[in-house]
């Protein structure tokens, strides 16, 4: 490795590290649990994810589409060291999924169904944060939109509420806003301060700038606590460990497969939104990333962090600041810690509504109603699997909203479809291979693992002829299974030819025919 790629690395972890500090804090900080727990869990995800991970930019760490499950756990576990072992045993499934090859798992979950629950959780975390974001200070495991129904909860709140929070609160959403704009984005200064930082450093001002306003002061109990590291026996005296005695309970084994499929299938996700940012294209291992996953949670587990997964707003942080290797994941879990100790009392001055604004923001992006106007474009049957999953999300937990999503998907996938079969075969002419892939008269969900695993049997240097002619309809997922094929094509010089194929948006992708 050269110099210039590990000031590359350096540089990128900087920027993923001033992502990535508000994000821990915010997610503990909503999960209801020490603080440091989330800086212990973006170190391992940093750090030991990073060395045994599939992927060469992901970057590792606790997760807001998590938190729902975090909190729910606890409350059931009745302690977080119970849960921390509900980590662990979560971490061993992990690493069983790895080692039976389940990294294509996601591959045969309906895409509406995924979107449901990531719609869910937005939903789940903005009501979460809305205490945060008004200065009410309570239990916010408890505090939902129909608590503010009754009348004396209402004028509770009213009688609780901090000018000088909302204030912050106002501030640190607008800032967020702001940073998603394109004159932010294209400033050479201001695109190198994240939103999520813009918004922390603005909470921190306001926080000193109001101690001289009696009326707006903000009292200790909004701001960040964090433990003094002075030496290594304070590091150690604020780990926190699991407590396996309800390892003979039923529920403890939901909570630990729970944790599992939702971090599995998330990682999965992030890791499929990452090689697609990736601009070398690489192809990351998902086998080894859940191994790598597995290996983090038990770790995790051990000493007191969050459950990990891949962060996809993270990892695009890092591509994004130029990182060539994954080196600059480590240097971002080396700031993390060295923040701790060397910066505690101006982390300390951080105010817990500016963390909470950033993860109302991130759950405003995973519910925005532009998504539920994209999904009923689509079409009824995977708008309807959408909602459902959504709805019982609300009603039940995300376990059971996701199983009830699947089992409205299959059914409008059986109602809707006959079992088809693809027509290939393989020739060789003029010393060059000849693929030919002939698509049923309707391609279904069901065959976007069958299209996934054909197209890697494809070799370098190959001709490849889709044909589309008696084709009628063909699922969306499957489509950009084809379509990703089609653009990525190119890298491996493999030439593709279409004849009539159902999708006009690749009629002429880099001058291949459809005739």
């Amino acid at each position: 490795m050269n110099c210039k790629n590990i000031l590359a690395d350096f540089k990128s972890g900087l920027v993923v590290f001033l992502v990535a500090l508000p994000l821990c804090l915010g997610i503990a900080l909503a999960c209801g649990i020490p603080l440091f727990s989330g800086i212990i869990s973006g170190v391992i995800g940093g750090v030991l994810v990073t060395v045994f991970s599939g992927s060469k930019y992901s970057v590792s760490g606790p997760a807001a589409g998590l938190t729902t499950i975090v909190i729910s756990a606890i409350s059931q576990l009745g302690s977080f060291e119970t849960f921390l072992a509900a980590i662990v045993f979560a971490g061993v499934l992990q690493i069983s999924f790895g080692i039976l090859k389940a990294g294509g798992i996601g591959n045969y979950i309906p895409n509406s169904v995924i979107k449901g629950m990531l719609a869910g959780i937005g939903l789940i975390l903005i009501s979460k944060q809305l205490p945060h974001l008004i200065g009410y200070h309570t239990n916010t495991n408890n505090f939902y939109f129909k608590s503010i129904i009754s009348i004396d909860t209402f004028n509770d709140v009213i009688d609780q509420i901090d000018a000088g929070v909302i204030i912050i609160g106002i501030v640190s959403l607008s800032s967020l806003i702001i940073a998603e704009k394109g004159f932010y984005k294209k400033n050479k200064i201001l695109s190198n301060v994240p939103g999520p930082l813009l918004a922390v450093l603005l909470g921190i001002l306001l926080t000193t700038v109001f101690n001289y306003y009696p009326g707006l002061t903000i009292d200790n109990k909004y701001l960040v606590h964090l433990p003094k590291i002075a030496s290594f026996s304070d590091f150690k005296s604020n780990l926190s460990f699991p407590n396996f005695t309800q390892v003979s309970n039923i529920g403890f084994w939901v909570i630990v497969f729970t944790l599992a499929v939702v971090a599995s299938l998330e990682t999965l996700l992030g890791i499929e939104a990452i090689d697609k940012l990736d601009p070398d294209k690489n192809e990351s291992n998902t086998n080894k990333e859940l191994l790598a996953q597995g290996i983090g949670n038990i770790v995790s587990g051990f000493i007191g962090g969050l459950p990990l997964t891949s962060a996809t707003v993270r990892s695009s942080a890092n591509i994004d600041s130029g990182a060539k290797s994954k080196l600059s994941a480590i240097f971002h879990a080396l700031f993390l810690l060295g923040s701790v100790v060397l910066l505690p009392k101006i982390l300390a001055l951080i105010p817990n509504t500016s963390l909470a604004a950033i993860l109302t923001m991130t759950g405003f992006k995973l519910t925005r109603v532009a998504l539920y106007k994209k999904k009923w474009k689509i079409g009824f049957s995977y708008f309807f699997p959408f909602i459902t999953t959504i709805i019982a999300m609300l009603i039940t937990d995300l376990l059971k909203g996701v199983f009830v999503g699947i089992l409205v998907a299959v059914v409008f996938i059986i109602r809707d479809n006959i079992k088809f079969y693809f027509e290939s075969s393989i020739e060789i002419k003029n010393g060059i291979q000849h693929y030919f892939l002939k698509l049923p008269q309707q391609v279904t969900f069901f065959n976007k693992g069958y299209l996934i695993n054909y197209f890697k049997t494809i070799n370098s240097g190959s001709k490849v002829i889709i044909d589309g002619t008696v084709n009628k309809t063909i699922n969306n997922d499957a489509k950009d299974v084809i379509t990703d094929f089609i653009v990525n094509s190119t890298k491996r010089n493999i030439e593709v030819v279409l004849i009539n194929f159902p999708d006009e948006n690749t009629q002429h992708t880099n001058g291949r025919r459809n005739n």
